[in-house]
Order: structure tokens, then C-alpha cells, then sequence
């Protein structure tokens, strides 16, 4: 288990590269929004891109194998847990949970987000008529339900759309409703990696909205320094376990232990 015993006072002040980052780690970081971090109220184009990201999201995740790897992980996770509760995060889409569901004959789901269009969306379609799924409109750095509620909560590919400060939050209320809170987000390259990254994916962005959204989802996304600091800053009870993250996906596995 990696921990890392001291807070940082100021936690929006540390860079998403962690708090040693480099010079050159720190420049590739943006408070720009995302479009699915946009207020698209009254505002027929933002929202159509909005759907256009949460759609190509899905169908990369279809086509890629992440809802069926991602659920492996969680279900390892809860393979001992004979009827499970599970919430999943920011779930936009909801097709990790579908999996979880297919997956798990007893496992009973929670699945949310914080943006509203994307919840109506999933209740209207198989989650929402799912008798073993919930669907409902939630803010992951206040989740309303009672300590321990869950055996397992899951934030994928969602996390980096946080704050320092939110992203604590998030550790801090997911590991405190459930036993463990599984993170996956996207990797956070070495520096000279990461430009290059970004150098392939810049000429397409003002035109397609799910690159524009990639490039930004790059520059937001933490190290795992970041992570540990982000944990330690939550509560100095939560241990992380940190898997991948070079290249492939950044696992994280928060629990808390006892002070």
C-alpha cells in the first residue's frame, strides 16, 4: 500500500503532476472546461456536443473493452460479498453498471451522475427499468447516503473532471459510504511523452468535441503523487493502492484503515 502522511494546506495550489512535479509536468495542466463540464442550460449547441462527447465515450468504451475490463476489476473487488452494493460515480453513460449487472446475479447497483440530462437519459433506458439498479442525480464530493452503505463505490474515467480540493472531497465521502472506492482514470504520461501526445490529438480538437474534451481530460488528470497526496489530504486514515497509470489506465484502490 502507498501513503503519504502529510497534508498539503493549500490543495487546489498543488499541481495535477503532484506536488514535485516538474517545470514542464506543471505547464501541461488547464482550468479550461470541458464540454461535459459546461452549463449548457438554454443552450442547444453546447448541449448537442455534450451528447456527442457522452455518446463517444460510450461507443469507445463499447468498442475498446472498458466497461467489460473495468468491471472485471470491481467485481474482483466484491467477489466475496455474496449480495453486494454497489454505486458507481459519474457514471455518464452508465455502461459499466450494466456490466456489473450482467455480470453479478445478486449485485444491487447505484448509479449516478451529477449532470441531469445524463441521469434522465439512463433512467429512461435499460438501468432505469433495471430491478436491481438505481438511478438518480448525485454530487460525488456529497454523497447522500449513511457511512458504510456500500460494499463498493466506482468513479471511472470521471475523476480528473474534479478540483484538488473536490477531488479530496470525493476520496473522502467514497471511502466513508463504502468499504472501498475504486478509481480509474486516464494515465498522466511523463512530461515528454505528454506533449507528444497532445501534439497529435491539438489539430483535431476545435473541430471534434470528444478530442477537444481528450486534450483537456489530459491536462486535468493526476499523477500518483497526485493521488497520494489527494488521499492524505482527505483523511490520513485512507490508504491507496495504485496500479498502471504509464501507459494504460490509473487503478486506485482507497480504503480506510483505522487511525
Amino acid at each position: 500500500m502507498d501513503h503519504m502522511g502529510t497534508q498539503i494546506a493549500d490543495i487546489d495550489r498543488m499541481p495535477r503532476g503532484g506536488p514535485r512535479a516538474s517545470c514542464l509536468d506543471r505547464l501541461l495542466e488547464t482550468d479550461r472546461l470541458e464540454y461535459l463540464d459546461r452549463d449548457s442550460e438554454g443552450d442547444a449547441a453546447m448541449e448537442a456536443r455534450k451528447r456527442s462527447v457522452v455518446r463517444a465515450l460510450e461507443r469507445t468504451g463499447e468498442f475498446f473493452g472498458h466497461h467489460d475490463k473495468f468491471a472485471e476489476i470491481a467485481l474482483a473487488e466484491i467477489a466475496d460479498v455474496p449480495d453486494p452494493k454497489v454505486l458507481e460515480l459519474g457514471a455518464g453513460h452508465g455502461g459499466l453498471s450494466r456490466r456489473l449487472l450482467d455480470a453479478h446475479p445478486t449485485a444491487e447497483v447505484t448509479v449516478t451522475d451529477i449532470d441531469e440530462t445524463s441521469v434522465a437519459a439512463m433512467a429512461e433506458g435499460e438501468l432505469g427499468h433495471h430491478r436491481r439498479a438505481r438511478v438518480q442525480i448525485m454530487d460525488a464530493t456529497a454523497i447522500d447516503a449513511p457511512d458504510g452503505a456500500f460494499d463498493l463505490a466506482v468513479f471511472a474515467l470521471s475523476f480528473h473532471h474534479l478540483s484538488p480540493s473536490q477531488a479530496a472531497r470525493a476520496i473522502s465521502e467514497g471511502t466513508r459510504v463504502a468499504g472501498t472506492l475504486l478509481i480509474v482514470d486516464l494515465p498522466r504520461p511523463p512530461a515528454p511523452l505528454h506533449v507528444m501526445r497532445l501534439l497529435t490529438m491539438l489539430p483535431f480538437a476545435p473541430f471534434v468535441p470528444f478530442v477537444h474534451d481528450g486534450v483537456i481530460s489530459s491536462l486535468r488528470t493526476y499523477s500518483p503523487s497526485a493521488l497520494r497526496a489527494l488521499a492524505a489530504h482527505a483523511d490520513p486514515t485512507i490508504e491507496v493502492e495504485l496500479r498502471g497509470g504509464v501507459l494504460s489506465e490509473q487503478i486506485v484502490l482507497a480504503r480506510r484503515t483505522a487511525a
